[in-house]
């Protein structure tokens, strides 16, 4: 009889044979969910889960009670109410706050967090600038903190640093990242203790060691805005580049050091801004690849397994995505033309993807069953496939979560 350790080892050797290029025993199936067991178990809403975030044990038991993955997430997308508050958060809206629907996914409000003319302040000093100047525009509570500077404490320089500890405004950013990193720190320890129940109750391997971001995305999404970083490829070029640079060299190095150790080597890359539609083949290969394919490498060469998320469509991008070493990456794909990816990274790089999110909503059963099979038959034959939906699942019908499970469990063997 299969004990959990047993189902554990061969869910998470099926995902690494695939990753190798190789055939496993059956196509993997790791759907990327997210709200939807939320809204499957129909226990909790999502205003409830954010206000008391061990009330998702129950309601992603009662989602692995039903479906097996062969790697699967913890509910850390549904962050605590707690940490939201205490911080101040400027650039987020959710259910009991902002959302008058209890059961509406949060939102992410973009917003320009580093002005135009802050560039060379950036370069400069980047420490300097997140604290003096992207904290406080981004976190309400913790605005004292523009009013902390520890570059001139050498020597009796820190009366002067010290002395501003007194300052009302300072006295509540500390008191409130205090009670903010209490928060994050019981809730990162619930998120392993889950994971540690999934093994053992399920025999389900995690989904994540850790998360990253291309370096251009990193600018765009939380620092320019989208309009804005798309303009300064044309009016900031250089500094542009100099400020990816920068945040390339540290976000390696901290991706490395966080990942390292897990139980699993996945790294989950969330691609934003290099979409076909966004940019020219050649800004993408100015500057988005580069970094990039630099930050993509360097995690592989560690010992992790990049898991790149292609958002949108990449089918103008398909052969920079070989520039990465063989056999050691996922690339997840959204929109992408999945015969055409086969054809470029077959053979060098493990594809995963693309039930889209509109069938799976609206459509029927045997249009989920069609599709699972011809991408099993388009992509896994010669190794190097995992079933996956197009985006991060929040509605659909559980039903057509049914198909995909079970053709990919007897469609997708050998």
């Amino acid at each position: 009889m299969e004990t959990m350790q047993d189902l554990y080892d061969s869910r998470l050797k099926r995902v690494n044979d695939a990753v190798q290029l190789k055939e496993p025993d059956r196509v993997p199936i790791v759907p990327v969910v997210q709200a939807f067991p939320i809204y499957y178990a129909k226990k909790w809403t999502i205003k409830d889960i954010m206000e008391d975030y061990r009330r998702g044990v129950e309601v992603w038991d009662i989602f692995y009670d039903h479906y097996k993955p062969d790697i699967g997430g913890t509910p850390f997308s549904f962050y605590p109410v707690d940490y939201l508050e205490y911080s101040g958060i400027t650039w987020f809206k959710w259910p009991g706050k902002h959302i008058s629907e209890p059961d509406m996914m949060y939102q992410f409000i973009e917003g320009e967090y580093m002005k135009e003319d802050e560039y060379t302040e950036a370069i400069k000093d980047i420490t300097r600038f997140m604290m003096q100047k992207w904290i406080p525009r981004s976190f309400s509570n913790l605005s004292g903190l523009a009013k902390v500077d520890f570059r001139n404490s050498m020597w009796f320089g820190h009366m002067g640093t010290f002395a501003a500890f007194s300052d009302p405004e300072v006295i509540k950013a500390f008191e409130a990242m205090v009670k903010t990193g209490k928060v994050l720190m019981e809730w990162f320890g619930y998120l392993g203790e889950y994971e540690a129940h999934m093994k053992e109750k399920f025999g389900i391997p995690p989904l994540h060691a850790g998360f990253a971001f291309a370096p251009f995305d990193m600018i765009g999404d939380s620092m320019r805005g989208t309009r804005e970083i798309l303009m300064d490829m044309y009016d900031h070029p250089k500094e542009l580049l100099a400020l990816i640079d920068v945040v390339t060299e540290f976000a390696i190095k901290d991706t490395i050091a966080g990942s390292r150790g897990k139980a699993v080597p996945y790294v989950w890359f969330w691609l934003h801004k290099g979409v076909d539609s966004f940019m020219s083949d050649e800004q993408f290969k100015t500057f988005y690849w580069p970094t990039l394919r630099r930050y993509i490498t360097e995690v592989a060469d560690a010992g992790l397994t990049p898991v790149v998320y292609v958002e949108g469509a990449y089918n103008t991008r398909l052969d920079y995505l070989t520039e990465v070493p063989p056999g050691k990456v996922i690339y997840n794909f959204e929109y992408t033309d999945m015969a055409a990816a086969k054809k470029v990274l077959g053979g060098h790089s493990c594809i995963m993807g693309n039930v889209p999110a509109v069938p799976l909503m609206y459509g029927k059963k045997q249009e989920i069953v069609d599709y699972c099979k011809w991408l099993i038959d388009t992509c896994a034959p010669g190794g190097g496939f995992i079933m996956d939906t197009a985006t991060m699942v929040d509605n659909a019908k559980p039903e057509n979560i049914d198909a995909m499970f079970e053709t990919t469990l007897a469609y997708g063997r050998r």
